[in-house]
């Protein structure tokens, strides 16, 4: 199981939120590139950024900082970037794309602009990901500020006929959180999805990170830890053995 540690970005500093608010933001550090190096040299392969002031559509300023952010990122030997946040045209995958991102995210264009989410998957193929976030069952679009009106189930549905391959799926009730994790919505998103996910929100402890990889290459690509490992519940290097403690068993 791959393991991401994240790095949420606004403005260029690394922070996290609280379910995807906005105003429960805290910032963990000014310099994303050390946050990497030191995600690297604990033994990350992959890091997962999302560009939240491009999700936010915040000013030009602050997404110019994030651009740099990402950039320095991914020049940092050694690892792979898994990034989105905002993606919703062509231009904006081969920006990341010029930037040295190796994975890119499309989630509320999977929903409001669907001949661009599958024009995206035929050109760009493994590259991109399905990045699906539900609460309550509802698919959340525009940094999880609307519901679209749509359940998580009916769109999972549609991903592998659009042409993607892999899925985020991230439960925002848990996000940044650190309540812990529900395997059986992973399981079950992974048997409507037809290929494994990559779970995202509300990991707390080792256990959590054991009980998803548990469950097998089948439902479990990966996993995405950001502020339990930020607010030290435990290591990088400890939460990496977590990962493949029962993978192939």
């Amino acid at each position: 199981m791959i393991l991401f540690p994240a790095i949420d970005l606004v403005g260029g500093q690394v922070v996290r939120l609280a379910k995807g608010d906005r105003a429960h933001m805290d910032v963990y550090s000014n310099d994303p590139a050390a946050v990497a190096e030191a995600f690297r040299d604990a033994g990350a392969t992959w890091i997962h950024v999302v560009d939240l002031s491009a999700t936010l559509e915040e000013d030009e300023t602050a997404r110019a900082a994030n651009s740099a952010a990402i950039q320095a990122i991914c020049a940092v030997p050694g690892i792979s970037v898994d990034a989105g946040g905002g993606v919703r045209s062509m231009e904006a995958i081969e920006r990341l794309v010029s930037l040295g991102v190796k994975r890119i995210a499309i989630g509320t264009a999977l929903v409001r602009d669907p001949a661009f989410a599958e024009a995206a998957a035929r050109e760009f193929g493994e590259l991109v990901v399905a990045d699906v976030a539900a609460r309550g069952g509802e698919v959340r679009v525009n940094g999880w500020r609307e519901g679209a009106a749509l359940s998580a189930d009916e769109l999972v549905k549609r991903l592998a006929s659009l042409g993607f391959r892999h899925l985020v799926f991230t439960d925002v009730a848990r996000d940044g959180m650190r309540c812990g994790i529900d395997t059986e919505t992973y399981q079950h998103i992974a048997q409507v999805a037809g290929f494994p996910v990559v779970a995202s929100g509300g990991i707390a402890s080792l256990e959590d990170i054991r009980a998803l990889a548990a469950l097998g290459p089948e439902v479990i690509e990966g996993a995405i830890c950001g502020r339990a490992l930020y607010e030290g519940e435990f290591t990088l290097e400890d939460a990496l053995k977590a990962a493949q403690s029962s993978y192939y068993r």
